[in-house]
């Protein structure tokens, strides 16, 4: 009797690790991890310094919306970028716009750092600070997509979850960084050091990221599904239209699968630290250790989940993840109004919990509903466009749903909306398929 087909032989049952996977699973972990570092320095620093540093002189929740825009405009210019690097990365490859999109990432961090505040350069300081945004958005719009394609395209395609996870290891990775070089400002420096020049040196820190991040990029080779693909001549001519014209319900099904977790994310990131010190009392150390522990949860979760969906169905995990979303936040803010850090801790951790089972196959999923020669493009355009509606206008929608009710009832049903809005993208979305991935490759080695 022969085998059943899930029962591995013993020799199946030692995997080989791919030629170049472990070193692409780094450098995609690196770029992510640097895009995430930055998203947590910019969104607390946008909570809780730049309304009094680039906003100053306005009421307390109109320079906090004036501050959460700024925040916005890096969602609202991933889509240049997704359009321009998407589209670079499916007709030249994958390794030589990931280092462009890192550098420009890792310069406009740095110069953010430097930047002169209102009281010393006026107007031009909010202007400037919008600039270096904008242009932080457009790198991150090009190197989601192509992160996740560098450790997935080197890594066993049967095995995806686990190895596109690589890239989604980057926000807690620069969660855990940024919030950790915050966490030790917060509590080593006054409240007035800490606003004069104590949150620049998060954003400086930046550039060791971005130089070890360069260094193992730079010594990569393409990836072998790209290569296949030049060797067979099947690069798109128009990357961006093919995905508009014959790929409408992947994109559609990519795009509203991240809407949940974005918004999650956002309440738990950046939000919380909102609420928890202003409507809680609590200080910006205990929020910011939360957010720490949580993500520390997450290195370990996001690559589990992402390796538990080659094993089972990975829309099914994922579905499971985005309504557990929607049942658990009522909780959790009932949970934290005794107003305990240990309880607030739990909350953040479980709330993370739920994101890292949405987050960790999502990079799979995505990618794999588009065909091997547009999936930079599709990828990208998914990315980018679902952050405008998620994750981009989250924090802007928390704070008017709370400015105008002054309880989180309204904002425990946007994230009940949001679950619903993923899950119908995983309804419409497909399920695995290796078959024109393993052709490319045999008919590329023949």
């Amino acid at each position: 009797m022969t085998a059943a087909p899930h029962q591995a032989t013993p020799a199946a049952g030692k995997r080989r690790i791919p030629p170049g996977a472990l070193k692409a699973y780094i450098a995609s972990l690196t770029g992510t991890s640097l895009e995430y570092y930055d998203f947590a320095i910019y969104s607390v620093a946008s909570a809780l310094v730049f309304p009094k540093v680039f906003f100053p002189g306005n009421d307390e929740y109109v320079g906090l919306l004036l501050s959460f825009s700024t925040f916005a405009v890096g969602y609202l210019a991933r889509p240049i970028g997704g359009v321009i690097f998407g589209r670079l990365g499916d007709k030249i490859g994958r390794k030589h716009v990931l280092v462009t999109t890192l550098l420009l990432i890792g310069i406009a961090t740095v110069v953010i750092g430097a930047l002169p505040g209102y009281a010393t350069i006026g107007i031009a300081a909010p202007i400037i600070l919008v600039l270096l945004r904008l242009a932080q958005g457009i790198g991150v719009g090009g190197e989601w997509g192509g992160a996740v394609l560098l450790s997935s395209e080197f890594g066993d395609a049967k095995r995806r979850g686990f190895w596109s996870s690589a890239a989604q290891i980057g926000p807690p990775a620069g969660n855990l960084m940024a919030n950790g070089v915050l966490a030790v400002l917060a509590a080593t420096l006054s409240n007035e050091d800490f606003l004069s020049w104590g949150w620049r040196v998060a954003f400086l820190a930046s550039a060791v990221l971005v130089g070890f991040g360069l260094l193992i990029r730079l010594k990569l080779e393409e990836t072998p599904v790209f290569k296949a693909i030049q060797a067979h001549g099947e690069q798109p001519k128009a990357p961006i239209k093919e995905v508009f014209t014959k790929e409408p319900r992947a994109l559609v099904a990519a795009a509203l699968s991240r809407i949940s977790p974005d918004v999650l994310y956002s309440l738990l990131t950046v939000f919380m630290a909102v609420y928890a010190t202003k409507q809680l009392g609590m200080s910006t150390s205990n929020v910011l250790t939360a957010i720490l522990i949580g993500s520390a949860f997450q290195l370990v979760l996001i690559p589990a989940a992402g390796a538990l969906t080659d094993r089972v169905n990975r829309r099914l995990v994922y579905g499971i993840a985005a309504v557990g979303t929607a049942i658990y936040i009522p909780l959790f803010f009932v949970m934290i109004q005794d107003k305990s850090v240990l309880t607030l801790t739990v909350g953040i951790v479980i709330g993370l919990a739920f994101h890292a089972f949405m987050y960790g196959p999502q990079a799979a999923y995505i990618t794999e509903q588009f065909p091997a020669r547009l999936r930079y493009a599709g990828s990208s355009l998914a990315y980018t466009l679902a952050g405008v509606v998620g994750g981009a206008i989250a924090p802007l929608v928390f704070t008017a749903l709370f400015a105008a009710s002054g309880n989180w009832f309204l904002i425990a049903g946007y994230l009940a909306v949001a679950s619903i809005v993923t899950v119908i993208g995983l309804a419409i979305g497909r399920n695995p398929h290796t078959d024109e991935e393993e052709r490319l490759l045999q008919e590329a080695r023949a």
